[in-house]
């Protein structure tokens, strides 16, 4: 079995190829250009590295959100394209999960931060047993200050990652009451061989769609809508 992982959820675009006992090559890049620039070079890339014909993978693999919202779009397009042109289904990986796989077999509860502005947090809430990811706060859109309390009601330490935790490590410094760390930089940020592994776990449980059917979660609305919902919401 082979699986394409592709994250484009966040600042890091990712491409990564694993199987059931094996990450066969990862390609990961976090600099100044636009996942539009950067996605399919990396791909194509990486295939040539790992000699990879693209009509032998199972399926493709796709960070579905939350996230940056073009970086999101851009990564269900380049998806979805390649996978209705090689007919093979996609496996949709809640962003926070994958993030999260990057700390697999951890015993510390692990709690992704991706800054969401507006001292909100795209965050989640997880626990390990051995490979397997149990969630103990799903996917959501809250304030720090929230997450930070429920971290604290359950009294466990934790690990922080994602490109939140600089963002809010003051709050955290000043509000956490329980043993903390926080991920380093090699950990810290999405990685399409986190997201591809877990993505092999999903496919032998069937947990596939036709790539027809793909489209982002955003969890929350884009800062136009809002703003938009705001102004209108004023003239009435």
């Amino acid at each position: 079995m082979k699986i394409l992982g592709i994250d484009s959820s966040g600042l890091v675009a990712s491409v990564a190829v694993a199987t059931e006992e094996d990450l066969l090559g990862e390609f990961t890049i976090c600099y100044k250009k636009t996942h539009s620039q950067t996605l399919l070079p990396m791909l194509d890339e990486l295939a040539q590295m790992i000699e990879l014909d693209l009509e032998t993978i199972d399926a493709i693999a796709v960070a579905s959100g939350p996230g940056s919202f073009t970086g999101l779009r851009i990564g269900s397009a380049t998806v979805k394209g390649l996978a209705l042109a090689l007919e093979k289904p996609v496996i949709e990986v809640p962003t926070l999960y994958a993030l999260a796989y990057n700390f697999c077999g951890q015993e510390r509860i692990v709690c992704p931060l991706m800054d969401a502005r507006r001292n909100q947090t795209y965050t989640a809430l997880f626990r390990f047993d051995k490979t397997k990811i149990q969630a103990l706060k799903e996917q959501c859109a809250v304030d720090i200050h929230e997450i930070i309390e429920e971290i604290n009601g359950i009294g466990e330490s934790v690990v922080f990652l994602g490109d939140g935790a600089p963002v809010f490590q003051q709050a955290i410094k000043e509000q956490l009451r329980v043993p903390y760390m926080f991920a380093p930089p090699c950990l810290s940020k999405q990685k399409a061989g986190s997201l591809a592994s877990l993505a092999v776990q999903y496919y032998i449980e069937g947990n596939v769609i036709d790539a027809a059917l793909h489209k982002p979660e955003y969890l929350r609305l884009s800062q136009a809508e809002r703003e938009r919902m705001e102004k209108e919401h004023a003239s009435n």
